[in-house]
């Protein structure tokens, strides 16, 4: 029937927006075993701070003397932009350099995004390489100051640990310290609290409570699970595409033997519903498709257990054993329609809970669709119609007797009574079998909302025994198909969102009879919370359905789509 969403619009929940990645001068760090690389993108109010690495052509646009390029970048190695390791300076050398246009970021996790070869302020982006002789613990980051106590330079920076994003986009104000887990990078840190992740436990715990079902929804690291049992990734610093499938499913296996639920004081065993490697962003977590080699201290597992439930419980919980060696408080989550309630969770502190305190829940229903005039309803308006025209040719007879003196007024006014009574009557029932634009409407939206609201179940005969209601025929069984298909996210591993409105904002009658044709303008909103992130999608449609009575019920039999957008 209709292919509900493309790409989903999704946001993170309690995003820590800084802006880092709109900074004149945005450098990312990236420490490797045997060198830490530097890409730097100056806008032209910064580069001043960073003239030892111009050339004589640019420092003179600038109004800067020429200067020999030997000493300059001596000294900006060692005085104007400097790396200490272990308390030592490195030595720095220039890979390349170029003006070009600078790369637009996406606002919250200034990942670059797509945009015109023409767009953003001219820049000069430079590639800085220091060698690294052995594994430093301590590197030391000082910006350039020109002998100050403040940057001359307006910089935003990331830094990378063997591909690991050790922190989020971040303003360099200071000189800063990080301290290096060549073992596991994922606890490399900065000592400045300020720029730590956001994101810096590798393992969460989510539960969400729907009408519907009870899912707990799990991020780890395999190899963090390889401590308590053997996933296949021990001693690896990968994990290759061909043992991904064996990982997961020992993984999530490991997870469900682990997991104490309780709903209403009950413990009940969830089953394992999806289980994916997950690339997370402050944006968004997503399944990463098609799959590919991942580095094993970074690798993310995202798993899903799932309850099913016929309608709120009063209480759920989690009881949670698991905490890596390294981990002092896992940050958890149960989350209801009102929103999450936060929880970070400690060894003696361990439980995240959530009760029914919503005093008004929304619980998905059906709209009563009101049925189409019945057998007996069509033959009495027939029936009224033959009545009024008797009654008119009694009245026109009464009239001419009461001419002749064969009548008296009383027969009148009685044939004249019957004749307003059964017109009124048969114009009403006229009107209760007639198929006007504004009944068409109500009929239409109510079958949508019917067809939406079938997919808030999770048993998927209840689903289609459901969908009869409103869709017969062929079509019953493409609109099953098509409509979970289109509610599945793929990003997501097949997490299917769940229509929180259906907006009918048009509706145009072709032709009505019995049947009728209505070219119709709706919207859907959907949404589904996955790993601590709300996934949102509206798209709008217009189709030409049509509407039909069989067995007593109006049901939608053919649907032509015309067009469907995101809005």
């Amino acid at each position: 029937m209709v292919v509900l969403f493309s790409a989903g619009f999704a946001r993170a929940d309690a995003i820590v927006v800084t802006r880092a990645m709109n900074a004149t001068t945005v450098m990312e760090i990236f420490i490797e075993d045997e060198e830490i690389r530097v890409e730097l993108e100056a806008g032209v109010r910064d580069l001043p701070a960073f003239a030892g690495l111009l050339p004589d052509q640019i420092r003179a646009r600038i109004g800067l003397e020429p200067e020999p390029l030997e000493p300059r970048l001596a000294r900006f190695f060692s005085q104007e932009f400097v790396i200490l390791a272990d308390g030592a300076p490195l030595s720095g050398s220039v890979v390349s350099f170029e003006t070009r246009r600078r790369v637009p970021r996406d606002e919250i996790t200034g990942e670059p995004v797509t945009a015109d070869d023409d767009e953003g302020e001219p820049v000069v982006f430079v590639v800085l390489s220091y060698r690294l002789v052995g594994r430093p613990e301590v590197l030391t980051f000082r910006p350039p100051t020109a002998g100050g106590d403040f940057p001359t330079a307006t910089i935003g920076f990331i830094t990378y640990h063997r591909g690991l994003p050790v922190m989020d986009f971040r303003c360099l104000g200071s000189e800063e310290t990080l301290d290096l887990d060549w073992a596991d990078p994922w606890f490399s840190k900065y000592r400045d609290r300020n720029l730590w992740r956001q994101y810096d436990s590798p393992l969460n715990v989510f539960l969400y409570v729907e009408p519907y079902e009870i899912r707990v929804e799990i991020v780890t690291r395999p190899v963090d699970i390889q401590t308590w049992s053997d996933v296949g990734v021990e001693g690896r610093s990968t994990i290759p595409v061909e043992i991904q499938e064996d990982v997961k499913q020992r993984a999530a296996d490991f997870l469900a033997e682990n997991l104490n639920l309780t709903v209403d004081g009950e413990a009940v065993v969830p089953q394992p519903d999806r289980v994916n490697f997950l690339n997370r962003t402050l944006r968004t977590s997503t399944v990463i498709t098609p799959p590919r080699e991942l580095d094993a201290s970074s690798a993310t597992l995202g798993v899903i257990f799932l309850e099913p439930m016929t309608g709120y419980p009063e209480e759920a919980a989690v009881t949670w054993e698991l905490f890596p060696e390294r981990v002092e408080r896992i940050p958890a989550a149960a989350t209801d329609e009102a929103g999450p309630l936060r929880f970070f969770l400690q060894r003696d502190d361990n439980v995240p809970w959530w009760q029914n305190f919503l005093k008004n829940p929304t619980l998905p229903t059906m709209v009563e669709v009101r049925p189409p005039p019945s057998l007996v309803l069509r033959a009495g308006v027939w029936l009224s119609w033959i009545v009024l025209v008797a009654a008119v040719f009694m009245l026109l007879r009464a009239a001419a007797s009461a001419k002749r003196g064969d009548a008296s007024r009383a027969s009148i006014a009685f044939f004249a009574a019957v004749v307003v009574v059964t017109a009124a009557g048969g114009w009403l029932a006229t009107r209760s079998v007639a198929v006007d634009e504004a009944r068409a409407a109500e009929i239409t939206t109510a079958l949508l909302h019917n067809v939406y609201r079938a997919f808030d179940y999770r048993d998927e005969e209840l689903i289609y025994d459901t969908l009869a209601h409103s869709v017969t025929g062929e079509l019953l069984t493409e609109t099953y198909l098509e409509t979970r298909r289109g509610l599945e996210l793929a990003s997501q591993g097949g997490a299917r969102a769940k229509v929180q409105s259906i907006e009918m904002s048009e509706v145009a009658v072709e032709r009505s009879r019995e049947a009728f044709i209505a070219r119709c303008t709706w919207s859907v909103a959907a949404a589904v919370g996955h790993w601590g992130h709300i996934h949102q999608r509206v798209n709008q449609y217009v189709a030409d359905l049509t509407v039909e009575p069989v067995d007593g019920d109006w049901k939608i039999t053919g649907m032509e789509l015309i067009e469907e957008q995101r809005l």
